[in-house]
């Protein structure tokens, strides 16, 4: 079988992990790199066979290539998507899509009229608790659902500090962008897609300029309504926990990257659970992969990619239709909070 090129633009912490996970991909060629830090570049040049380029554009230009990974700031996806879809290349970008939904909207329109493969970093779709979770409320196990909460904390920016690009919104940075909306995407592709926002704040901890927590009263196409809760300066935590928790008439759901635990009023003999809690651990959900690095998820997520470019067709999970959306989304709960 031939292999298909692919690229990496922007080697931070993502992209270095995606790096790992494309270079072990046995039905992918490793063509380039590109960043505009030269230690990083000196790297690759001394270690691998990976051709290196600090001007996107020129890797795109010389490499016929099949396919780019995007890990820069979200300031930089628009004018990088659009360049490399402009070549005819499929394109995985980075969380969150783009800053403007105007923006994501030309680029989704661009993707559609070419065909074009395209996908968008929400990792957690790639983990078997939460993937159990949308099998479960599909078979309706805690009947008609009457309320649901979105969670995620971690210790990101426990105190105050310089600036980075995380620190400034017009980059893409502070919370909303780079935690919430991690939550959001889970909350619109498993529950339902919020379309009205009732109430938001965002609330500077230690960082000046952005936002450290997001707290938000949605309401999501079906009429449910329920809580975003989010907050990135929370030293508790040793890293990123997201959980989605589901109230309904007949139990309850707790889901995190660890575990799903199930409280049923009565039993459910199809799904062999039991009257009251029932525990089930990621071991049982876990997808096999080509490379595992950091977690399954993130080399499965390309995995997904990978094999829908071999196809020639474009899955069903983080389109860039659907990132667009949790854009339109984090749109709204900013207007709503100037509004505050």
């Amino acid at each position: 079988m031939n292999k298909i090129r692919g690229s990496i633009i922007g080697l931070g912490k993502m992209g270095l992990s995606h790096a790992a996970i494309v270079g072990a991909h046995p039905a992918v060629e490793f063509a380039a790199v590109c960043d505009t830090s030269s230690m990083i570049l000196d790297g690759f040049k001394k270690y691998t066979k990976v051709h290196t380029y600090s001007d996107y554009k020129k890797m795109i230009d010389n490499e016929k290539l099949d396919f780019t990974v995007i890990a820069t700031p979200t300031k930089y996806h628009y004018p990088m998507v659009k360049y490399a879809f402009d070549n005819n290349v499929n394109v995985f970008c980075e969380k969150p899509f783009t800053l403007l939904s105007s923006e994501g909207q030309e680029l989704v329109e661009i993707a559609a009229s070419k065909w074009l493969v395209n996908q968008v970093g929400y990792h957690n779709h790639f983990i078997g608790t939460f993937r159990e979770l949308k099998r479960l409320l599909q078979e309706n196990v805690i009947g008609e659902l009457v309320h649901f909460s979105g969670e995620a904390y971690g210790p990101v920016v426990t105190m105050e500090k310089g600036s980075t690009w995380r620190s400034k919104p017009e980059e893409g940075g502070g919370c909303l962008f780079d935690y919430a909306s991690h939550v959001i995407n889970l909350i619109q592709e498993i529950i339902g897609r919020p379309e009205q926002v009732n109430g938001a704040l965002l609330k500077s901890i230690y960082s000046k300029g952005v936002e450290d927590a997001v707290y938000s009263l949605l309401t999501l196409e079906s009429g449910l309504t329920g809580t975003l809760l989010v907050n990135w300066s929370d030293e508790t935590y040793r890293k990123m926990s997201t959980s989605l928790s589901l109230q309904g008439k007949k139990g309850k759901i707790i889901c995190d990257a660890t575990e799903i635990k199930i409280y049923l009023k009565e039993p459910n003999q199809k799904e062999k659970l039991e009257k009251g809690w029932t525990i089930k651990y990621i071991t049982e959900f876990a997808l096999p992969v080509n490379f595992e690095l950091r977690g399954e998820e993130y080399s499965a997520q390309i995995d997904y990619f990978v094999d829908n470019i071999i196809s020639k067709k474009n899955g069903s999970l983080n389109t860039f239709s659907q990132g667009l959306y949790t854009d339109k989304v984090i749109e709204m709960i900013i207007e709503k909070a100037k509004k505050n």
